[in-house]
């Protein structure tokens, strides 16, 4: 495999270096930008992707619009340092790991706001509609100093559209393979100070069969966002935001519906020249009901949260200082031993630019009502070789916290767990044109107290017993060559669990994926490869799950003003493979991925 990633990689790299010399001349177009696009996740505040000193990924809307994916694992999988493991394809069951670290150990964020389910502890990636959205960011290692609990891998950010100029409509209509059907429509524009933002959307599909011989298992989401925002002729802003998904999926045995719900509000103030107040409030909702063949149940869990952030900008160094206070509640057919948890958090980051060496250090502190107090940090050197090139080098801190599963859940519970912690060291440098970028990074987390599942003092319950130890290397290229836009990621990993020796299940070690897209005139095409090597489903190693390699293929063709037709085919080979295996206790079949599948949507609006 890494064999062929070099082979694969080596063209784009050969046009790296051709695409240099004319980047001097080109270093304000577009492409520029999408090559070095504006990042807010690593530093709370806008740098450009080669300032962040942080390894990061954005996939934008033209990205988005262009893949038109079905669910937000679809746009994840094999993006530099990300895995993702699913339990078969349309609002099944998914687990995303950045850097080796547990799905629980992956942030995600809409817009600042924290989305994930209390209980379990995993964010719900699959109820989310990925086009609903205007960018994502992948940020690559851990960030416990700005986020607090379980930014141990990394961060994902989605990020709603804002709104811009005069009003634009768009809406599309779409369908293809398992009889799926896809509607969405939406307002967005500005006038005066206000920015104005409105969309819907609506998936149906029965499904594949997820096991072998099974009937398929279908899925439906409806959703529907708001964002509206005003700025003051003082640069005072106010604003609101909100999104909700609700619908259905089945699986082998039963049955999910589900609801997954943010809303926030926020102000920000200039307090003086140099000097802004940024209050946000808000609320994360995760709920399901569960029809199962072995009983029902319901699991509701909601966050709410208050946020401040002070930014004091003095030139080339900013400096922002904040606190935080959320609470945990659980509302659930289960009777847990405590269904409510607060944190306190208070924290601070300094970025400095001292040309060509620039510093971020952060610093938090959390006070947790269930498992005490935690203190973080984060340290990060760049230095400027030349006008390409950057070298950096971090170390940071993160922690994550005991599930109300694992903390209270009824005859299983243990609530003298520890949170799992972690130490991670970063050496990267990259290499960012006009036209081209490269970015190379090696890093090694160690992560001590992991909670596990066993047998101890008579009694089979979750206990700070394990250590892994996560190495890595990626790879990130991407360059605008003859009117191509072409990407690719290379990812290795070993992330063992230190006390057997063994790979941590449900990871590969290896994987790559290439992009390529052009422009001809009304037309686009464009394709997707992305293969990994085998995983194994338990943390023993005997259960090995093939690796495989997939091929998306799309175009698009602009038929008249404003109005687009774009198909899209998936898994072209039909390749059958899985990532997730059932249980001994449930008959040890493999989860199915679908095979050959295509799409056709017509879209009206840019």
């Amino acid at each position: 495999m890494l064999a062929v990633s070099c082979l694969c990689l080596t063209p784009l790299a050969a046009a790296l270096a051709q695409t240099a010399p004319s980047a001097r001349q080109a270093s304000q177009s577009a492409q520029a930008v999408a090559l070095n696009p504006l990042t807010v996740t690593a530093t709370l505040a806008p740098r450009t992707a080669n300032q962040t000193l942080s390894s990061i990924s954005v996939i934008d809307q033209e990205d988005l619009h262009r893949k038109n994916p079905a669910s937000l694992t679809d746009i994840l999988r094999g993006q530099p340092g990300v895995d993702v493991s699913s339990n078969g394809d349309f609002g099944k069951v998914s687990s995303v790991y950045i850097r080796g670290a547990g799905s629980s150990s992956t942030l995600m964020l809409i817009d600042g706001i924290r989305l994930r389910s209390a209980t379990v502890g995993s964010p719900t990636w699959q109820y989310l509609d990925p086009n609903l959205f205007e960018r994502a960011e992948i940020l690559r290692g851990p960030k416990g100093s700005l986020y607090g609990a379980d930014a141990v891998g990394g961060v994902v950010q989605l990020f709603l559209p804002e709104g811009e100029g005069e009003p634009t409509p768009r809406i599309s209509v779409g369908g293809g393979s398992f009889n799926t059907q896809r509607y969405s429509a939406g307002l967005s524009g500005a006038n005066g100070g206000t920015r104005y933002h409105f969309a819907a959307s609506r998936l149906d599909t029965d499904g594949t069969e997820i096991k072998k011989g099974d009937d398929d298992k279908g899925y439906d989401n409806t959703s529907g966002v708001v964002r509206l925002s005003h700025r003051f002729d003082n640069d005072a802003e106010i604003g609101l935001l909100g999104l909700r998904a609700r619908g259905s999926t089945e699986y082998v045995g039963g049955r999910t519906d589900y609801v997954q719900q943010v809303a926030g509000i926020y102000g920000e103030l200039p307090i003086v020249e140099s000097v802004t107040s940024r209050l946000t409030l808000s609320e994360a909702r995760d709920e399901s009901d569960e029809f199962a063949d072995f009983g029902d149940a319901t699991f509701d869990t909601r966050t709410r949260t208050a946020r401040l952030d002070n930014t004091l900008s003095l030139g080339p160094y900013e400096l922002i200082v904040g606190a935080e206070y959320s609470e945990d509640e659980v509302d659930s057919t289960t009777a847990y031993e405590e269904d409510s948890r607060d944190n306190k958090a208070v924290f601070a980051q300094g970025l400095l630019d001292f040309d060509p060496l620039t510093m971020q250090a952060g610093l938090r502190y959390d006070d947790n009502q269930a498992f005490g107090s935690e203190v973080t940090g984060s340290l990060g050197l760049g230095y400027a070789l030349n006008e390409h090139h950057t070298l950096r080098a971090s170390y940071g801190t993160a922690f994550r916290a005991p599930t109300f599963n694992e903390l209270y859940f009824p005859g299983f519970g243990n609530p003298d767990l520890d949170p799992e912690r972690s130490k991670t060291a970063e050496l990267g440098i990259r290499g960012q044109f006009a036209r081209a970028f490269w970015d190379l990074a090696l890093y090694q987390t160690d992560i001590d107290d992991q909670i596990a599942t066993t047998l101890q003092g008579g009694r089979f319950a979750p206990f700070n017993v394990n250590r892994a130890r996560i190495r890595g290397v990626e790879l990130t290229t991407g360059a605008e060559v003859k009117h191509w836009e072409l990407q690719a990621a290379l990812t290795y990993m070993d992330p063992e669990d230190r006390d057997s020796g063994n790979r941590l299940p449900l990871r590969a070690s290896r994987s790559i994926r290439l992009d390529a897209d052009r422009e001809l005139g009304d037309w686009s095409l464009g394709g997707s490869f992305i293969a990994q090597n085998h995983r194994y489903n338990g943390l023993d190693n005997d259960e090995r799950l093939s690796g495989f390699g997939i091929v998306d293929l799309r175009a698009g063709w602009r038929f008249a003003p404003l109005w687009t037709a774009r198909l899209t085919v998936e898994n072209v080979l039909d390749k059958e493979y899985a990532t997730a295996r059932a249980s001994e206790f449930e008959g040890g079949w493999d989860y199915l991925n679908p095979g050959r599948a295509a799409y056709l949507s017509v879209q009206f609006g840019e």
